[in-house]
């Protein structure tokens, strides 16, 4: 069995590297021909970064040497280890692939190609959204999983590559310092943990956490520190005791204390909201056993002797976790009433556990298979395959990180069986996930045998059963995210799929009415619909309308690129040289006013706009700027009469707080209409300062009219799509006067 290193052993820069001596160590773990390989990996490494230097004044070669180090650790192959070796060498130095190749075969230079496109990773999460390149992107991203579906030893090799980046982070500035771990933070330790290598993961959160909140850190540190010696003698008599009873019972277990990493105690603090003296898991040990019915026996072991806390169990052997993680999770009442966490794994769970997908490579090959290897490497393909069905390659960004980073849920098929989903996923997500034609012809669902909504989320837990009709396709409505039909991405990859199949006059047709409702519902005035298709990367209008109603561009894009076609008023000569006088700062409201300085500014009654819209200002006598909307009725009046009062407005970075918007809505008359309405906007923490009804008997219809406090454009295409959702509402508009 091999052991589990907490510690990766690191070679001072100013000490000669004896890698004799290293590559005598590796002896039991690697055959001679491996090491010969490893060693000529490593003499070329060294002489491929002789002179270069890192920012800390080490020589580059160490940097290879530890990424090296870091996989054997994980017992890969010799073939990974010498790829480590020369991941940097076609990038920074004069040799080539072809060099690679020619001398360590293709095995190793494909490892090493894979492991240079991936650089692109650390642009997936967290950058500013205006300084994305999308389409590249996603191309990037298709080439790495790609490299990661054909063989996942790059993405382990780029990891350690990554974590030794992180223990020399010190050397750089600090704001590079930071920016690297917000990168570690939100994409290399969780694709770590979605692969389930939590030896690397644990280390890469806890460093990322000491420059992403250092004050932080470095008290919870200080904490464990201080108390390091009374809680070792504590584990240590605990450890002493649990074993000496399971002994008693000829239970064959090995028990042993735990190291808690800081990022997962303060992560622990923030979600119950309590100090570090109140988190009882600092505290921990370990039971390892050989078989599943084992850890079962030494459970009852653990609460015959302790006091447990019901609240505080998970049975991830019986449910196991997304990324396979399988252990007993207990919380015991210890002696001096002192809690302490129990875990209780077989030692397969365990090196499972820590190594992960990188496990696969500690058995021979044809001497035992790894399902959790066959799974993983499944989902990889799986991404790779709605890549094809995707067409919005920021879309494809977007479903990447939902699947790599969500939390997830674990629901229940009527027979028992367990699905998981991402956090928040839905029936009709589960619907699909059972089989596409399933999702297809699904009309409803029951969620412990009660009849809900197909958007109502699901929790761990849940037994799902899907009501469906014999015939029957998706409505499009499943495929807009303001309505929240859809989550995972495979799902409404399927829905696009089906309508993408559909006639092309149809399409063409649903896409017309999608455009004329969508502009009709916010009020916007006369857009060419050339115009919509030219800002959307169309040339044609039939092409991008038949894009519409596949599903292959969002409804709410329509908005967006609407916003930003809207015809500013005409501006006369003698306003000119105003609008090219520097911009002033941001008035209090939110708005920032060019070429004069601070004036109070007031939001005009008669169109009321709000943040997204397009908007111009005009200078009042007395009362500062009004903001209009630039397709207001009034300011289109008013632009010939006194040109020289409008100026130049936009919103600045301050546009925050809520807005009044008129909404006008239509519907057949019913009981209850008027609460199904405002109970909507109040779940969605939409305020109403006004409504007023009018009933039209003959018709048997109805026409509200409201006035609601929004945030921004967006809130109100989300708040309007969702009443044009209710029962016997027919339409629902922004009001313009």
């Amino acid at each position: 069995m091999v052991s589990v290193s907490r510690k990766h052993p690191e070679i001072a820069a100013d000490s000669p590297v004896d890698i004799d001596a290293w590559l005598e160590s590796l002896k039991a773990n690697y055959s001679p021909d491996d090491l010969t390989l490893i060693r000529r990996a490593a003499a070329l490494s060294r002489e491929a970064h002789e002179g270069q230097q890192r920012a800390s004044g080490e020589p580059y070669f160490m940097h290879s040497l530890a990424v090296a180090q870091i996989l054997t650790e994980l017992n890969l192959d010799a073939n990974s280890i010498s790829a480590a070796m020369l991941h940097d060498v076609v990038e920074d130095t004069r040799f080539t692939l072809e060099d690679i190749q020619s001398e360590f075969g293709e095995d190793v230079a494909r490892l090493v190609d894979g492991v240079t496109k991936m650089d692109i990773i650390a642009n997936l999460r967290g950058a500013d959204p205006q300084q994305q390149k999308e389409h590249l992107q996603a191309e990037n991203l298709r080439k790495m999983l790609l490299a990661m579906a054909e063989d996942v030893r790059v993405v382990l090799i780029k990891l350690a590559d990554r974590l030794h980046n992180m223990r020399t982070l010190c050397a750089l500035p600090g704001e590079k310092q930071r920016r690297i771990a917000r990168e570690t933070m939100d994409i290399f330790a969780p694709l770590a943990n979605r692969l389930g290598i939590w030896q690397l993961k644990w280390e890469l959160e806890d460093l990322a956490f000491r420059y992403l909140r250092p004050a932080d850190y470095k008290q919870i540190a200080e904490h464990l520190a201080e108390r390091r010696n009374e809680r070792e003698h504590y584990l240590s008599r605990f450890v002493h005791h649990l074993q000496a009873e399971l002994d008693k019972t000829e239970i064959e277990a090995e028990v042993k204390g735990r190291v808690k990493h800081i990022y997962g105690i303060w992560k622990k603090m923030q979600r119950k909201q309590q100090a570090f003296h109140q988190i009882y898991d600092v505290l921990a040990v370990r039971i390892y056993v050989e078989t599943i019915p084992a850890c079962y026996a030494a459970l009852g072991i653990v609460h015959t002797l302790w006091n447990y806390l019901p609240g505080e169990f998970d049975d991830y052997i019986a449910t196991p976790k997304e990324n396979n993680y399988r252990s007993i999770h207990t919380a015991v009442i210890g002696p001096e009433g002192k809690t302490v966490e129990v875990q209780i794994r077989t030692w397969d769970m365990h090196q499972e556990s820590e190594y992960g997908i990188a496990a696969h490579w500690r058995y021979k090959e044809g001497i035992r298979s790894n399902q959790a290897f066959d799974e993983k490497i499944a989902w990889l393909r799986q991404l790779l395959e709605w890549k094809e069905d995707i067409a919005e390659a920021g879309e494809f960004v977007d479903q990447f990180k939902s699947e790599v980073f969500a939390d997830r849920v674990y629901v229940f098929t009527p027979m028992g069986n367990i699905i998981d989903l991402p956090a928040g996923a839905t029936p009709l997500d589960f619907a699909y996930r059972i089989h596409t034609e399933v999702g297809h012809r699904c009309r409803g669902a029951k969620v412990n045998g009660r009849m809900v909504s197909l958007t109502q989320p699901l929790h761990t837990g849940d037994q799902v059963e899907i009501l469906s009709v014999k015939k029957g396709g998706p409505s499009r409505d499943w495929m807009n995210p303001q309505l929240g039909y859809l989550v995972t991405s495979k799902a409404r990859q399927q829905v696009q799929r089906w309508f993408r199949l559909q006639n092309l006059e149809q399409n063409i047709a649903d896409g017309r009415s999608i455009v004329e409702r969508e502009l009709k519902r916010l009020g916007f005035g006369d857009i060419k619909y050339e115009k919509l298709a030219n800002q959307m990367g169309y040339k044609q209008v039939d092409e991008f309308l038949a894009a519409l109603g596949r599903g292959d561009i969002k409804p709410g894009r329509i908005a967006t690129v609407a916003h930003q076609l809207s015809e500013p008023p005409p501006q006369s000569e003698t306003e000119a040289p105003l609008l090219r006088k520097p911009r002033a700062r941001p008035a209090s409201s939110g708005i920032e006013v060019h070429g004069v300085g601070d004036l109070l500014t007031k939001f005009a009654r008669c169109c009321k706009p709000v943040p997204g819209d397009a908007i111009v200002g005009f200078i009042t006598q007395g009362e500062g700027v009004s903001i209009h909307r630039r397709d207001c009725h009034n300011v289109l009046r008013a632009v010939a009469e006194h040109p020289e009062r409008f100026v130049e407005v936009e919103w600045g970075q301050r546009a925050s707080g809520s807005y009044p918007v008129d909404i006008e809505i239509q519907a057949y008359d019913r009981q209850g209409l008027l609460r199904d309405i405002t109970t909507l906007l109040a779940n969605a923490g939409i305020d109403v300062t006004a409504v007023s009804t009018q009933s039209h008997k003959q018709s048997h219809t109805a026409t509200l009219t409201l006035t609601a406090e929004v945030p921004d454009i967006d809130a109100l295409s989300t708040v309007l799509a969702r009443i044009n959702q209710l029962s016997n509402v027919t339409e629902v508009r922004r009001k313009t006067k």
